[in-house]
């Protein structure tokens, strides 16, 4: 998935993205997966199964119309069924997975045109919270069938960086929290701490690429070495004010880089308009969007500043989730006019439990 691209050439996308009409960009996703001879065909299985015609949408807040997709239905949906007809066939392209934490992994095919939309953003992203090119960084984090696991390439070569790296595996962590196993848990959160510590300490590392819950276990085991770094970028839904604040104690001349998101869709990282109290991140407009509902009525939308229920559309032009409702709160954040778009804030899981633990991740 690594796509390779000039810097300025991406900033030139991910702008022109901005200025997209958010209603005219839906006609254009609904014509191409509701295509009859070009479309996707698990959506044109459903449109005749649909009591409104697809195609006669026009403006975005009308795919209400859909209801909230249910995204179990991607753990035994082949993804070549959401990729419509219009992309070449055979397929070429990563398969990526859910971190599978409520269930069976539910998959998706990473089309050339999805590749280049994340790349896009997460690079921007990182400029904006001021990662600087040709550093040495560190990468901990989820790899496999995980989409995260795709930015060390993209650091490498976008950066003009050299990058360490160490594995992680967030579904076995969450497998030995459920099993009530965690003495077992612990070793392997030092296990990976562990792996930290060897390269931070014979090597020079400007920036770490890790989870939140990973940098806190290093502070409490090695705050000597998370001193000396220059900037942190971190990724999953664990972020809260207080850790941001513990985080920026322990690395005062530090950055903070965050990504908030899954294998569907990312929201990016603004920075802390109060020293990190409030947390926000944009989606990655107009490809995916963010809706912070009310959790005992998805259809309505709270007002800004309220928390609810995060609920994420997917309108890639080679991938259509409409309305999935995530397991993730958060507040809804107005962005103001430089964004086309709401924001999110104080991202947290709806529910933490053993059933639904989130481990380093």
């Amino acid at each position: 998935m690594l796509v390779k691209m000039r810097m300025e050439t991406l900033k030139a996308l991910t702008d022109s993205w901005l200025a997209q009409d958010l209603d005219a960009w839906t006609r254009h996703v609904l014509r191409r997966h509701f295509d009859p001879d070009d479309g996707s065909a698990y959506w044109l299985k459903q449109r005749g199964e649909l009591d409104f015609d697809p195609l006669e949408i026009t403006r975005y807040d009308e795919l209400s119309a859909f209801g909230n997709f249910d995204l179990t239905l991607l753990r035994d949906l082949d993804p070549a069924d959401l990729v419509p007809q219009a992309v070449p066939r055979p397929l070429n392209g990563r398969i990526f997975e859910s971190g599978g934490t409520t269930g069976r992994p539910c998959r998706v095919h990473y089309t050339e045109a999805m590749a280049l939309h994340w790349t896009a953003w997460h690079h921007r992203n990182r400029v904006a919270a001021g990662f600087r090119p040709g550093r040495v960084w560190l990468d901990a984090g989820p790899s496999g069938p995980h989409v995260v696991g795709q930015e060390l390439d993209h650091i490498a070569q976008l950066f003009g960086a050299t990058v360490y790296a160490i594995d992680m595996d967030p579904r076995w962590i969450k497998t030995l929290i459920r099993g009530g196993r965690l003495a077992e848990m612990q070793e392997y959160v030092d296990h990976v701490t562990q792996q930290i510590v060897d390269v931070l300490d014979t090597r020079h590392v400007d920036y770490l690429r890790t989870t939140p819950a990973t940098v806190q276990a290093l502070i409490n085991h090695r705050p000597d070495l998370v001193v000396r770094l220059s900037g942190v970028a971190l990724g999953g839904t664990q972020l809260t004010p207080d850790g941001y604040r513990r985080i920026a104690e322990a690395m005062p001349n530090g950055i903070i880089g965050a990504i908030y998101g899954n294998t569907f869709g990312n929201n990016y990282g603004l920075p802390s308009p109060d020293g990190g109290a409030t947390l926000p991140y944009v989606p990655g407009f107009p490809h995916t969007t963010t809706a912070v509902v009310d959790r005992n009525d998805p259809t309505r939308t709270v007002e800004y500043g309220e928390v609810g229920q995060v609920r994420l559309t997917v309108l890639q032009e080679d991938l259509f989730l409409p309305n999935v409702l995530e397991r993730d709160q958060a507040i809804r954040y107005r962005t103001g006019p430089e964004w086309p778009c709401d924001g999110v804030a104080n991202v947290q899981p709806l529910k933490v439990s053993a059933d639904r633990p989130e481990g380093l991740y």
